[in-house]
């Protein structure tokens, strides 16, 4: 499904860049960009290894992008599937109503736990369940070649600003552009509480304290960015191989710096962007800030809700 790509000038004009696109991946009919690859991971293991039963742990989109994509295969076919997800006892409350509102298929279990990513191990072990995991599973890469593809249609397209949790996204869309006709700047952007991934491009060693583009980053204990979790980061030399070929950056915002962006983008586009998707907006105005500069179109991810 194509989502919009629309340029922003008074956004833009605002951030003191050339053009900006803001790629509306939260009016994905999955809710988010998870809804790219998601349903490719189910389609695969459903066909080519007949797995009818799968478990996922998420903070909230890759949850919504699951109980879409198995709701949708079961109303169509039948052979139905199921699905359980593992949420942790501290999910927003807002993000739990989401997920048991999406809920009409007896298949589809939403479960809370203290441990969901522990619980969904466990749940894989009897052989007959398969873990949903974008993190180490590169069948994930797969789905967002499309969103490559949708990206490069924008002329010039200099860099693209991504969200950054597992960093399969960013990964996925640095290796879809060297077979496309741009080759834009990937930067990921990741939150004071968990840059396992940024901090690594920030800083020339483990041994110094974190910094980043000349700032000292002080370590938080929560954001408001709370889909950002993923302090192992398994993609991370990926990840950072593909930023360095694209020549772009790593950046690690504060929740100041978040809620200024969605206040900006409220007033310059009029549009209510979750503090998840601002990220992507945060990340371009620090990195303008900093001194970078592009003589064409930039894109920012909204990932979702």
């Amino acid at each position: 499904m194509k989502t919009p790509q629309l340029s922003f000038p008074d956004l833009a004009k605002a951030l003191g860049i050339q053009e900006i696109y803001l790629k509306r991946e939260d009016q994905h009919k999955y809710g988010s960009h998870k809804g790219r690859s998601i349903p490719i991971m189910i389609k695969k293991y459903v066909k080519e290894e007949g797995v009818t039963n799968f478990v996922i742990s998420s903070s909230g989109n890759a949850a919504l992008a699951g109980i879409c994509a198995v709701q949708a295969h079961n109303r169509n076919n039948p052979n139905p599937i199921s699905l359980t997800v593992f949420v942790g006892q501290n999910i927003n409350e807002k993000k739990l109503n989401v997920l048991k509102t999406e809920i009409d298929d007896p298949r589809v279990k939403l479960e809370q736990t203290e441990r969901p990513k522990q619980e969904a191990f466990q749940t894989e072990k009897d052989g007959t369940t398969k873990f949903l995991r974008q993190s180490t599973d590169d069948n994930a890469l797969t789905g967002y070649t499309e969103l490559a593809q949708e990206l490069d249609k924008i002329p010039e397209l200099q860099a693209i600003f991504i969200p950054t949790s597992s960093g399969t996204t960013a990964q996925a869309l640095g290796e879809a552009f060297a077979t496309l006709t741009n080759k834009p700047q990937i930067h990921i952007v990741q939150t004071t509480t968990c840059h396992p991934i940024a901090s690594v491009i920030a800083r020339p060693s483990e041994d110094e304290a974190i910094s980043h583009q000349g700032d000292t980053i002080t370590q938080t204990e929560s954001s408001i960015a709370d889909a950002i979790v993923d302090n192992i980061a398994h993609r991370k030399d990926k990840v950072v191989e593909v930023i360095k070929n694209s020549h772009g950056s790593g950046w690690i915002v504060t929740d100041d710096e978040i809620s200024s962006a969605v206040k900006l983008v409220g007033q310059t586009c009029n549009l209510a962007i979750s503090p998840n998707s601002a990220l992507s907006v945060a990340g371009l105005a620090k990195a303008v800030e900093n001194g970078w500069k592009w003589d064409g179109p930039v894109v920012s991810l909204i990932t979702g809700r």
